[in-house]
């Protein structure tokens, strides 16, 4: 990836797919020095932490619901979305305050949505920003449980949050594709940086993909 590829950088994907260590590979070549790098989940956490399921339910879906394997897959994934969805304005106030400092910043979590990073684009691109938006993608489950279990080995095997995790990430892949942002595979790994640079590489004069078309395997 060149340096002057992108001024802010947004990485969505499922939990448990790798999403902080390309963050942290991409931020390590912007601009030839280190990019800022938000974590999203931070920010959830602050909303979560200043707000109530009475004042605001839709952050606060799975406070009713404290073990998720009671449900199935599809109601997991339900809350889930709503609740990315809920969060779409937080994501665009990260990127509005971004915007007005001249320090490229990629910005990752599970809950960036494909609409709100196109909505982030189109508001970087009117302020002659450069914003652009990339989905990682893990389609097996099992290799999600692999991740947890790397990730977090006092936790047990995570089967059934793997499987929310990628259904969730089909999800995400379908509104990329829908938006006409890239969405990148995560495996083989030793390739995600390249194939990464790749997905965000291909710019017209504008500063927009050339080709829109989501960027599936290596």
């Amino acid at each position: 990836m060149t340096a002057t590829s992108w001024d802010i950088l947004l990485i969505g994907g499922a939990s448990g797919i790798g999403k902080s260590r390309a963050a942290a590979q991409l931020a390590g070549g912007a601009a030839g020095s280190r990019a800022f790098v938000v974590e999203f989940d931070d920010v959830v956490g602050a909303l979560e932490a200043m707000t109530t399921a009475e004042h605001h339910p839709a952050l606060h879906h799975f406070e009713a619901v404290p073990d998720q394997e009671r449900l199935t897959v599809e109601q997991v994934l339900d809350l889930q979305i709503a609740t990315a969805e809920a969060l779409e304005p937080a994501v665009l106030g990260v990127v509005r305050n971004r915007l007005t400092v001249d320090v490229p910043a990629v910005i990752e979590g599970d809950y960036l949505t494909p609409a709100a990073a196109a909505e982030a684009i189109r508001e970087g691109r009117a302020s002659g920003r450069r914003v652009r938006a990339v989905f990682l993608h893990e389609p097996d489950p099992e290799q999600i449980v692999a991740n947890y279990a790397d990730r977090e080995p006092d936790s047990g095997e995570q089967r059934h949050r793997a499987r929310v995790g990628a259904a969730y990430s089909h999800w995400l892949a379908d509104e990329a594709a829908r938006h006409g942002l890239p969405v990148v595979e995560c495996r083989p790994w030793a390739g995600l940086p390249a194939r990464l640079a790749r997905a965000l590489g291909e710019r017209d004069g504008d500063g927009a993909l050339s080709d829109p078309r989501p960027t599936l395997g290596p």
